[in-house]
């Protein structure tokens, strides 16, 4: 008979909730004192900001069924827009800048989302590609943007909340990650909830859910606007956390593509996807890199690393979507899977006479 103590274990045992767990307190208890500055600085942080970047965008693909290719035109809409509230409005606290970025993104991701309501697909995904041309345009046209510096560049206010400053590169993945738990946390209570039921139907089927009494203009526009303004935050700690001075081509296509590899590969639908697929295009240049000096020396430059690395992403790309179309999240499920069948194997339902 299977005893209460080792029940609750059983249930305890899964990823969302032991692996959560672990997941926080290392984060928080033992990366910033054990983690070097490079560490923290060139891998832990850009990993966040990409990871809510892909965060948003599996809202809107994954959860919403809507297709976006301009996912870098929000992040830098959130990073000029927060700068501009930081340098026009003193005394305004950067946490208030970096919320009122995510909502000038989520404004430009609703217009841009316009077509949606019209257009599906693949033709859809093309119209998205005009966000991305855009705004590289107005903020390379227009010098108010970037304070009029000729080039476009801005720099990264200091990163201050309530008193505190976050400066160094514990300061600044602390400050990373606490925005990244707070806005998954949102997402997931959004997911949970009507709104989220909404997505899931608009994206199962669109034609069933207007059928049901789903608000189709409501919830495409809202999946736009909460998937940008999760983005422009993300543009937020990009730019200001982790680079700390960007130019416009800094978000160019190539960015909106990373993001949107980062979902194909992680998984769809899936918050840890989005989270796994940020880490594996974050570590894996690096892994490449060392893999190629060590056996290629000299020849192994940037170049040749830009390329190999595109070959590599785009052939497991390939591969994932004919093997295991739901990401590398689904393999880690299985093995975690596999681990708790045996510690907690399953005991044999009692007969009853």
């Amino acid at each position: 008979m299977t005893t209460p103590i080792r029940s609750a274990a059983v249930r305890w045992f899964t990823p969302n909730r032991f692996g959560l767990a672990v997941l926080l307190i290392t984060a928080y208890a033992v990366i910033p004192f054990a983690g070097s500055d490079y560490l923290l600085d060139a891998v832990l942080t850009p990993f966040l900001a990409l990871a809510l970047a892909a965060l948003g965008l599996n809202l809107l693909t994954g959860y919403a069924g809507q297709v976006s290719l301009g996912s870098a035109a929000y992040l830098a809409v959130g990073a000029y827009a927060a700068y501009n509230f930081n340098l026009r409005l003193h005394g305004l606290p950067f946490l208030a800048s970096l919320v009122a970025a995510g909502f000038v993104a989520a404004a430009v991701g609703i217009v841009f989302g316009l077509p949606s309501l019209r257009l599906r697909g693949f033709y859809l995904a093309v119209s998205t590609l005009a966000a991305q041309f855009f705004v590289q345009w107005a903020l390379t046209k227009f010098g108010w943007f970037s304070n009029y510096n000729p080039s476009g560049v801005i720099d990264a206010p200091p990163l201050a909340v309530a008193g505190l400053s976050f400066s160094g590169a514990v300061g600044r993945y602390v400050f990373s990650l606490t925005v990244v738990v707070v806005a998954t946390l949102l997402a997931t209570r959004l997911l949970r909830s009507q709104v989220g039921r909404n997505f899931m139907a608009l994206r199962d089927h669109e034609v069933a859910a207007k059928v049901i009494g789903v608000p189709l203009l409501r919830t495409k526009l809202l999946a736009f606007g909460v998937s940008s303004f999760l983005i422009g935050v993300a543009g937020v700690l990009w730019a200001f956390a982790y680079l700390r001075t960007v130019e416009p081509a800094g978000f160019n296509l190539d960015r909106s593509f990373q993001i949107l590899f980062m979902i194909i590969i992680g998984g769809l639908a899936s918050i840890r996807g989005a989270f796994l697929g940020a880490a594996f295009i974050v570590v894996f240049p690096l892994l490449l890199s060392r893999f190629g000096a060590a056996f290629l020396g000299n020849v192994f430059d940037s170049g040749v690393l830009e390329m190999s690395q595109r070959i590599v992403i785009g052939a497991l790309i390939i591969g994932l979507l004919i093997a295991e179309p739901c990401g590398l999240i689904a393999l880690v499920d299985r093995v975690a899977d596999k681990i708790r069948r045996r510690v907690f194997p399953p005991q044999p339902r009692p007969i009853h006479n």
